[in-house]
């Protein structure tokens, strides 16, 4: 199945709201797990979160890791505006959210000791754009963790995905899944991504529907 484009952005206040009030705690857990079993279990640097959306892995991030620093950045001033919403969830001091687009958007600092991102890669329409991020703002040794949308074999397949995992969510949220699910790239996409932009990342899958991407910059 050739792989179709979705909107790069969310920024449709219903589809922002609905997003930001979904409950994804079992799987952005499982995001903090998989990050801490490349970062460990202490780190005092700064980290970089790219697509950021509306804050919970960056704000997850922040309290496994309470000294350091997370730069999120995102390109949909509406999620941002959720992410800094005191009212959905305490605020932590260390988080410095930035709004601006890849690749174009200006970072306070030259480089990162963590670089990472959930679920952004499916939303580019030129998956190098998140590939050449990294590359820019890793040093020797940042660890980079990146977890995705894996692209199904049919849309057959990715509606039975949608039924399985997301059956009784609202509408707008199951139609987002289906055409995120669309919008993903398969495992040898992804690898010869890589190996383009040169990135030392290891590539596997870790469920019928998730990608997992990470390594040590050498």
């Amino acid at each position: 199945m050739h792989r179709q484009l979705e909107p790069e952005l969310m920024e449709d206040p219903e589809q922002v709201e609905a997003y930001a009030q979904a409950d994804f705690s079992q799987a952005h857990s499982d995001f903090i797990r998989r990050l801490q079993s490349v970062v460990g279990d202490v780190y005092q640097g700064v980290a970089l979160d790219l697509g950021c959306g509306a804050g919970d892995i960056s704000r997850r991030f922040a309290n496994a890791y309470p000294n350091s620093q997370v730069h999120a950045v995102d390109g949909s001033a509406a999620m941002l505006a959720y992410a800094q919403n005191p009212l959905l969830c305490p605020q932590p001091e260390t988080i410095r959210y930035i709004f601006g687009r890849l690749p174009a958007v200006i970072l306070p600092q030259s480089d990162y000791g963590i670089i990472f991102s959930n679920s952004l890669l499916h939303h580019l329409p030129d998956p190098q754009i998140l590939w050449q991020m990294v590359r820019q703002y890793a040093r020797r040794g940042t660890r980079v963790i990146v977890m995705d949308l894996l692209r199904p074999d049919s849309p057959a397949t990715a509606q039975r995905l949608v039924d399985n995992y997301a059956g009784n969510e609202p509408d707008i949220l199951r139609r987002d899944f289906y055409h995120s699910l669309l919008a993903a790239f398969s495992l040898e996409e992804i690898t010869a991504q890589l190996a383009a932009a040169q990135l030392p990342l290891s590539v596997s899958q870790t469920s019928d529907r998730h990608v997992f991407i990470a390594g040590v910059i050498a």
